[in-house]
C-alpha cells in the first residue's frame, strides 16, 4: 500500500473511533435506541471517510493537530452521512444499496431513515457550535446555495436534457462545495489565516469536481461490489451526468482536466509534488469506487 494509502486507512481508523464515541455519547444521554440503531447503520458502513480525511489532511498541512481537527472531522461525516440517507429514500433517488448494505430506509422503515438523517444532521452542527466559522462553512455547503440546492437541481426535470455547464453547476453544489468547507474546516482548525482558508476551500472545490466527475464514470463502469453502490441508476433515472452530457471517454477526458484544476489549486495551497495533498487527486482520479 502506498504511503497515503496507509495515512488513509490510520484516518478511517481514526474517524470511526471519533464517530462511535459520538453515538456512545448520545446513547448515554438517553437517545431512543433504536433511532441510534438506525444513525448508526449507515454512519459506520465501509465508508470512505474522504471529508474527514480532508480536514485532517488540511490541517496537519498548515501544521495542526488532530485534537483541533477531530470535532469538524466528525461534524462533516455526520453532515455527509444525513445526506446519503435522505438522498437513498424512495422519493429521492430510491436506492437500495449504500456502503455496501442495504439502505437505511430499506432496513428501518422511510418514516426512520428520515428521522435518523435529521438527527445526523442536526448533531453535525452541534459538534461544532463552538466555532462560528466552523458553522457558517458548513450551513453554506450544506444548504440552498450548496448541496441542498445541487439535489434540488438534480431533481429537476429541466435538468435531464442539461449539457456540461448545467451538470457541473449540479456537481460543484451537490459535491464540491462541501469537500471545499472540508478542507477550509482544516484550515480553520490549524488557525490559518483568511487567504490560507480560501486557497484550502478552492482546493477542495476542484478536488469535488474531480471527484464527481469520476462518479458519473463509475457509476456506468462499476460493479456492485465495487462500489457498494448500485451502478447504472444514473442513466436508468434520466439523471443529468457528465457520461450523458458528453459520452463516456468525453468525460474521462473532462475528469482529466478537472483533476488537473484540483493540481494547481494543491499547488496554490502550498503543496508540493509528492506530497499527500496532491497524491490525493491521483487517487480520486483512479479510483474504482
Amino acid at each position: 500500500m502506498s504511503e497515503l494509502g496507509d495515512w488513509l486507512e490510520e484516518t478511517r481508523a481514526w474517524t470511526e473511533r471519533l464517530l462511535e464515541h459520538e453515538l456512545v455519547k448520545l446513547e448515554q444521554l438517553g437517545a431512543p435506541r433504536r433511532l441510534l440503531e438506525a444513525m448508526r447503520h449507515p454512519l459506520l458502513g465501509a465508508g470512505k471517510r474522504l471529508r474527514p480525511a480532508l480536514v485532517r489532511l488540511v490541517c496537519q498541512h498548515f501544521g495542526g493537530k488532530d485534537e483541533a481537527a477531530a470535532a469538524p472531522a466528525v461534524a462533516i461525516e455526520f453532515l455527509h452521512t444525513y445526506s446519503l440517507v435522505h438522498d437513498d429514500l424512495p422519493c429521492m433517488d430510491d436506492d437500495d444499496l449504500r456502503r455496501g448494505r442495504p439502505t437505511c430506509h430499506v432496513v428501518f422503515g422511510e418514516a426512520l431513515a428520515v428521522l435518523a438523517g435529521d438527527a445526523l444532521l442536526t448533531q453535525a452542527f452541534a459538534r461544532v457550535a463552538y466555532s462560528e466559522n466552523h458553522v457558517a462553512v458548513l450551513a453554506d455547503a450544506a444548504g440552498a446555495l450548496g448541496m441542498v440546492g445541487g439535489q434540488a437541481l438534480d431533481l429537476d426535470p429541466a435538468s435531464v436534457a442539461a449539457g456540461r455547464e448545467r451538470v457541473e453547476e449540479i456537481h460543484s453544489r451537490k459535491t464540491a462545495m462541501l469537500l471545499g468547507a472540508a478542507a477550509e474546516m482544516g484550515a480553520i482548525a490549524a488557525a490559518r489565516h483568511e487567504f490560507e482558508r480560501i486557497s484550502a476551500s478552492q482546493f477542495g472545490e476542484a478536488l469535488g469536481r474531480a471527484f464527481q466527475a469520476t462518479d458519473d464514470i463509475l457509476d456506468v463502469t462499476g460493479s456492485p461490489s465495487s462500489l457498494g453502490k448500485t451502478p447504472g441508476k444514473d442513466a436508468r433515472a434520466d439523471k443529468p451526468t457528465l457520461v450523458a452530457s458528453l459520452g463516456l471517454e468525453g468525460a474521462r477526458a473532462r475528469a482529466r482536466q478537472l483533476a488537473d484544476d484540483a493540481r494547481r489549486a494543491a499547488s496554490a495551497l502550498g503543496a508540493r509534488p509528492g506530497d499527500r495533498i496532491n497524491a490525493l487527486v491521483d487517487l480520486v482520479l483512479d479510483r474504482e469506487r
